[in-house]
């Protein structure tokens, strides 16, 4: 994969907690014994791949025109980029509103707790299904092949550039008929058979092809990879997420010289990022009655570059713009084995099963 702009993240691994029973409790730094964890917000991933194209003006471009009939061939050297690709996911981050700890005690069992690499809650008495991080290919054009290693002696010996482009053209036409004689079946040596065919016909064609683009100049394009992660606690309307220059390419949000990239995100409910439960608890200073857990809320996404969309999702999932729920303790006694799933992401809850 190409060199990343922007913004790099990680993907994430995931750690395995035992204890023998519980008590959960709001969670404070150095304070308290236990397993740590957090539930997650939501932020947006953007995943942009832009496409360098490199132009460098042949040796004989003034003379397009005259030799081939190929209009509109500049002399000038240029560097442009396009946008090919974009992608928007969703990631988990930790919410510093949400940490809890899970003490030790002898009542109830949660004997398996797994956590992400940054400690959001992933599974309860079970193992949640890895996710792995999409790895994009970012492609590039070969090298150009040199068309001067194909000028006959004729041509290097010409006495001037003119002249160069005028044998040089000939030799082309030269290469057209002989492929047309060869697919017409009126070649005086003729290939025996399919697979010596190919051969000569892609010679023909990359030796066509090179002496060409002594007149067209070569386009050598390259992918590169742009990230930008954007973690909205509340709704956006039109933030510069990044910005594009078609001479420049990718860029910061700051550098004017690039024209905006907007992204939007309106969420379908009300906003509500504590509930009634959660709220009790911390008048009573005590840790809630069982494990919370989030009930993502959904919100349209939509990016837009000089006025056109270029992405549009009215069905993202986000922990912050949703409500926090609590599964009851009594889940979780020594008798009942139940194993809870949770989304990594939005901190709902994926699977809930018990024998």
């Amino acid at each position: 994969m190409g060199k990343k702009g922007i913004i790099a993240m990680a993907v994430l691994a995931t750690t395995l907690w035992t204890a023998n029973a519980q008590n959960i409790d709001y969670y404070k730094p150095g304070e308290g014994e236990g397993i740590a964890y957090f539930l997650p917000k939501t932020a947006i991933e953007i995943n942009l791949i832009a496409t360098k194209v490199k132009y460098t003006p042949g040796d004989f471009c003034q003379y397009a025109n005259r030799y081939l009939r190929i209009n509109n061939v500049t002399s000038e050297p240029s560097t442009d980029w396009e946008i090919k690709k974009i992608e928007v996911r969703t990631i988990g981050v930790p919410d510093s509103t949400k940490a809890y700890i899970i003490k030790l005690s002898d009542k109830n069992v949660m004997s398996d707790i797994e956590v992400t690499e940054n400690n959001i809650i992933r599974a309860i008495n079970t193992s949640a299904t890895q996710s792995v991080k999409k790895d994009y290919i970012l492609e590039k054009s070969e090298k150009p092949e040199n068309g001067k290693r194909y000028l006959t002696e004729e041509i290097l010996t010409a006495g001037s550039t003119a002249k160069m482009a005028e044998l040089t053209a000939k030799e082309i036409y030269n290469i057209r008929e002989s492929k047309n004689l060869i697919l017409r079946g009126q070649a005086d040596n003729m290939p025996k058979d399919g697979e010596s065919l190919k051969l000569i016909m892609d010679n023909l064609n990359k030796q066509e092809k090179a002496l060409t683009e002594m007149f067209t100049g070569t386009r050598v394009t390259e992918d590169k990879l742009f990230t930008a992660i954007i973690l909205p606690e509340k709704e956006v309307t039109n933030a510069i997420i990044l910005r594009f220059s078609k001479k420049l390419g990718v860029l910061a949000t700051d550098n004017l010289a690039g024209e905006p990239i907007y992204i939007c995100v309106e969420s379908q409910q009300p906003i509500k990022t504590t509930t009634v439960i959660e709220e009790d608890s911390k008048k009573k200073k005590k840790g809630p009655k069982g494990v919370l857990y989030n009930i993502p809320g959904k919100a349209n996404v939509s990016i837009k570059f000089k006025g056109r969309s270029i992405f549009e999702d009215n069905n993202m999932l986000f922990a912050q713009f949703g409500t926090t729920e609590l599964l009851v303790e009594d889940l979780f006694k020594k008798k009942v084995n139940t194993r809870v799933i949770f989304d990594a992401v939005t901190g709902g809850i994926q699977k809930i099963d018990k024998d």
